[in-house]
């Protein structure tokens, strides 16, 4: 009798299916980002019933395959799984009740790989960063024979944000200034993905220029911090009194924008 597939191969068959059907033997693969977010893996190598013409291409995108199988009346606790969520940024500063899909390669009846669709009630909790690992118990695989059940690894990464990037626990916002407010200085109500803070802008700062909110990043023990990044945004110039505005300034000023350059 042909030996039946692993989770492994389904698996990994199942993306090939999903992200590597324009992939040729030969090639360099690179999965774009986030390809696997959502989908399910067992922590289980495969082995025996591989298609041979896509196991470079399972190779490339999972590691070099090992051998694998089970022996008739073997009790075992089940695979673990692991899987990658995309959370909101503002989840990690609240905490928060969610519900995930998450797509898990399964054989139906003639044999074939389908995506089947699992949904999850999870704890988000506070001060999570990206990168880190919730664990939900006898969540993962089942086991073989009396053995338990393995468990479920949520791998967490943030959404992109339209305000704020995030490095390990900090996070950066865009401030936009005006070049009066940049070189005057000014006090200015900023956001936070935890509400609205007071800034002061000192005189004179230049585009670039990075100032701390201290304690405004990710929370947790040591929480990090938020940081505004200063950009400097020039008025439109289009109607005759602003451009006499610029004209004025050019010469109230005796200012070189390229003094610094050399040659």
């Amino acid at each position: 009798m042909r030996p039946t597939p692993s989770s492994r191969i389904r698996e990994k068959r199942a993306a090939y299916d999903q992200v590597g059907s324009q992939w040729k033997a030969g090639q360099d693969f690179q999965p774009p980002p986030d390809w696997d977010a959502g989908f399910e893996f067992s922590g289980r190598d495969f082995g025996a019933g591989a298609d041979p013409g896509h196991s470079d291409f399972f190779e490339a995108l999972f590691g070099r395959r090992a051998r694998g199988g089970q022996r008739p009346g073997m009790h075992a606790r089940g695979q673990d799984h692991h899987a990658k969520v995309l959370i909101d940024l503002e989840d990690a500063y609240r905490g928060a009740q969610r519900s995930i899909s998450l797509r898990m390669p399964v054989p139906d009846e003639h044999g074939r790989v389908v995506l089947r669709e699992r949904k999850l009630d999870v704890r988000i909790p506070k001060g999570i960063r990206a990168g880190q690992h919730l664990r939900l118990a006898g969540q993962g695989e089942p086991g073989v024979g009396e053995g338990p059940p393995g468990d479920l690894f949520l791998e967490i990464e943030f959404k992109p944000h339209a305000q704020f990037r995030v490095i390990g626990p900090d996070v950066y916002l865009d401030l936009p200034l005006a070049p009066w407010e940049a070189a005057l200085g000014c006090s200015l109500t900023v956001p936070t993905p935890e509400g609205s803070v007071q800034l002061t802008v000192p005189a004179g700062s230049a585009a670039g220029r990075q100032l701390r909110l201290k304690g405004k990043g990710i929370p947790g023990k040591t929480p990090g911090d938020l940081y505004a990044v200063l950009a400097i945004v020039l008025p439109p110039a289009v109607n005759e009194d602003e451009k006499a505005a610029y004209r004025a300034m050019a010469e109230a000023f005796d200012f070189n924008a390229r003094a610094p350059m050399k040659g």
